[in-house]
């Protein structure tokens, strides 16, 4: 199995202020299956084995983050890659119901998309996304945006 990202603070591995000791961060994936497939294969080439959780839209992200309707509640943190159209509950509304719920409203949200749209945009960073990647090569956008997601990960401290 490849390396996981940890964030390291003093020469110890933490998960940020109050964090676990040796905790990994789970990813989330909230994406359609060929898009999924693609981000895997780079996390495989780039040797990222944390655990990936995937959902298929807004609503069964948010089952997995609560540990509701029979879904193993994913541990925090859990870094979230969505894309912005998904069906049932969109790229626009998970970020938004991320920040009404008072347990999840600090996950941290990269929006990868193919929508260029000034609005998309801007509603999306209205909902306090970390990021708005636009997938303009698939296959390039994805190492991308792997790599922006490994450092990020590697110098942010997270909440408990």
């Amino acid at each position: 199995m490849g390396a996981s990202w940890r964030c390291i603070s003093r020469g110890r591995s933490t998960v940020g202020r109050g964090g676990r000791l040796g905790s990994t961060f789970n990813i989330l994936l909230v994406d359609d299956e060929v898009d999924v497939q693609g981000l895997k294969r780079v996390f495989l080439k780039s040797k990222i084995g944390n655990p990936i959780t995937v959902a298929r839209d807004g609503i069964e992200a948010l089952e997995f983050m609560r540990g509701e309707n029979g879904r193993e509640r994913r541990p925090k943190p859990h870094p979230i890659l969505l894309d912005l159209y998904l069906p049932r509950m969109n790229g626009i509304e998970f970020p938004g119901a991320l920040r009404t719920d008072k347990d999840l409203r600090a996950a941290v949200a990269f929006m990868i998309t193919t929508s260029k749209a000034d609005e998309d945009r801007m509603r999306a960073y209205g909902h306090n996304v970390a990021g708005y990647i636009v997938k303009r090569d698939p296959a390039n956008t994805f190492m991308e945006a792997v790599a922006l997601l490994g450092h990020y990960l590697k110098v942010v401290e997270f909440p408990a």
